[in-house]
């Protein structure tokens, strides 16, 4: 029980740092679409 539960922290873990790194992409992504709008 000890191990699955390790298991599923081990898991939990690597899927926000996923999670928070896309989202870093996506804010990225709407700056420069902001920055490209006040461009033209």
């Amino acid at each position: 029980m000890r191990i699955l539960t390790i298991l599923f922290a081990i898991a939990f873990f690597l899927s926000a740092c996923e999670t928070i790194k896309g989202a870093g992409r996506d804010i990225t992504n709407a700056g420069e679409a902001i920055d490209d709008a006040v461009d033209k």
